[in-house]
């Protein structure tokens, strides 16, 4: 599950990540409220840049740079139908009726980031469509309903797992939340299934955590392959997945999630 133990936020910290958090939300459902057919993704991606700066903060994914990836360039990962995650924008992707589309957006506000994620459907689209979308929100939060002092990071992939697989879909596993603060990707990794090889790396969950919780479910398999363009993941077999997130902070009574508007 990683390998160091989260840093725990002063209440001041958790403050400015409230704001930031706002901002992120506001902005993905700037975007999530512009999808369309005949939309292209990359034009999403420039309302939601908008937004984020309009309210005096950046992309946290512009310039993003990992394992020798060329540097991210757009504020939101959008990634659509069988693409898991890291989708790149593009004017040339265009929308049409029946998809399904994922909108992941981070922002950074005083130094802090907000992280979080949802899936929508443009039109109408099939029963199985919509049933992935619902059912991935709904596996979150599950997730959300077992973040409280005392708890297992454990928890959190059991109770999405045990959600999604009880309604016939699979949980991605090569990729996963995390840890969030003045990085986008701070320890603990935390996914979103439940292996025993887990248990000497789990940890109690304590007021001051924050946690980026993200579900990625598959209508098919679990397994992803990456495209060529070396961010794009999509699902091994060719069929929908979709992904929600949110940024989530551990209180004493409980949690708190901060990617909301207001």
């Amino acid at each position: 599950m990683g390998g160091n133990t989260p840093i725990i936020k002063e209440p001041w910290e958790v403050d400015v990540m409230r704001e930031a958090g706002r901002i992120t939300h506001s902005s993905m459902m700037a975007a999530a409220r512009a999808v369309r057919a005949g939309i292209s993704t990359g034009e999403l991606d420039d309302i939601a840049r908008a937004s984020i700066e309009k309210q005096g903060a950046v992309g946290t994914f512009i310039g993003y740079k990992v394992g020798g990836k060329p540097p991210y360039r757009h504020a939101t990962c959008i990634s659509v139908n069988e693409e898991i995650v890291h989708g790149i924008p593009d004017r040339k992707r265009v929308l049409k009726e029946g998809d399904i589309v994922s909108i992941d957006i981070g922002a950074t506000h005083k130094g802090y980031v907000g992280d979080c994620a949802c899936t929508i459907a443009v039109g109408r689209v099939t029963e199985r469509a919509q049933r992935i979308i619902d059912v991935t929100r709904e596996s979150l939060a599950e997730a959300i309903k077992v973040m409280k002092p005392g708890a297992r990071l454990s928890h959190i992939g059991i109770a999405v797992q045990g959600y999604a697989q009880e309604r016939g879909f699979s949980v991605v596993r090569d990729y996963c939340g995390h840890g969030v603060g003045r990085d986008l990707h701070e320890a603990p990794q935390v996914p979103n299934y439940f292996d025993p090889k887990f248990l000497d790396r789990d940890i109690l969950l304590k007021p001051g955590h924050v946690l980026a919780i993200e579900p990625m479910l598959c209508e098919g398999t679990h397994e992803t392959r990456e495209l060529s363009d070396r961010w794009t993941v999509v699902t091994a077999d060719g069929k929908l997945s979709a992904h929600w997130e949110h940024t989530i902070a551990i209180t004493k009574d409980g949690c708190d999630i901060l990617t909301r508007s207001e």
